[in-house]
């Protein structure tokens, strides 16, 4: 495995891990995990809006630069051989 494919798969691993982390944290309609990790970061306050927008925007890169990895990888990983 070429230096490319193990930065990609560190990148793939930490970017889904963060993408998750993210969507759990954003607020929900409902009770959940979202609400319970959502609560304890926003304030009824003015803040909430900015901090929405700025996990919308975090969220979304994280989410792109996923599908970044595993498109490059599934052009530039070796076809038919595994590790």
């Amino acid at each position: 495995m070429n230096p490319l494919n193990v930065i990609l798969l560190i990148l793939l691993f930490l970017s889904g891990a963060l993408t998750v982390l993210l969507v759990l944290m954003h607020s929900g309609k409902g009770t959940g995990v979202s609400d319970m990790i959502a609560s304890s970061l926003y304030s009824a306050g003015t803040g909430s809006g900015v901090l929405e927008r700025n996990l919308n925007r975090l969220t979304v890169i994280t989410t792109t630069v996923f599908i970044v990895c595993v498109i490059v990888m599934a052009l530039t990983f070796p076809t038919g051989t595994v590790g």
